[in-house]
């Protein structure tokens, strides 16, 4: 998990383990950077974690952090950061859970992928425009695009960085992953009650069952 891939202009994904019984965070280097911090210079806390998330979402990762704990479910979502300069990062938080050797879920652990570059009307052209071309063309890497878009309300580029990093974090070809995820994803459960830790944890998991080439 601690391997990292960069996207351009955006901050690298970074990971993060949230271990419920004592409340203790870790994070790699590249999400204390995305927070504005040098290696080792602090300690993550959820403290110092809510302290940088924007006014408007801090009392709902606050909420979903409590929840996590309390519930036993994935710390996930899209939320926005202030990092020590004062710039606001746009991130995903892609999440899914730790288990001990007893098979007790212990903890949440995943990434934070920065898409900053968002804006509100290339999400609505997105929606207007490129998801019919989607479902017309029916490539897989398309289809694998569409359904990111629809899930974490990204733009189509964005969509693409996330097909990317996957595939780059797990050295599986893109097409292959893509056309994995969009299989199982048609066996998904659409319950809307924990769809997106569903979602989540098929993205992170679906280079697994990718047949060798």
């Amino acid at each position: 998990m601690e391997q990292t891939i960069g996207f351009d202009a955006c901050a690298e994904p970074g990971w993060f383990r949230f271990w419920f019984a004592d409340q203790r965070w870790e994070w790699s280097d590249e999400l204390a950077a995305m927070y504005g911090y040098k290696p080792g210079e602090v300690t993550p806390t959820t403290e110092l974690l809510l302290s940088h998330k924007h006014p408007d979402d801090r009392e709902h990762v606050a909420g979903c952090i409590a929840a996590a704990a309390e519930t036993g479910q994935p710390f996930y979502g899209r939320q926005r950061i202030i990092d020590r300069t004062g710039e606001v990062r746009e991130v995903i938080v892609v999440g899914d859970l730790i288990f001990d050797e007893d098979g007790t879920i212990v903890g949440t652990s995943g990434y934070y992928v920065d898409v900053s570059d968002r804006l509100e009307e290339q999400r609505q052209e997105v929606l207007e425009e490129v998801l019919p071309e989607v479902i017309e063309a029916r490539a897989v890497i398309e289809q694998a695009k569409g359904a990111l878009i629809l899930a974490y309300g990204v733009n189509a580029e964005q969509a693409f960085r996330v097909l990317r990093w996957r595939s780059q974090e797990t050295n599986t070809k893109l097409r292959d992953l893509a056309a994995q995820f969009v299989a199982e994803l048609r066996m998904l459960s659409k319950d809307s009650a924990g769809f997106r830790n569903r979602f989540d944890h098929l993205l992170l998991t679906v280079h697994e069952r990718v047949d060798a080439s």
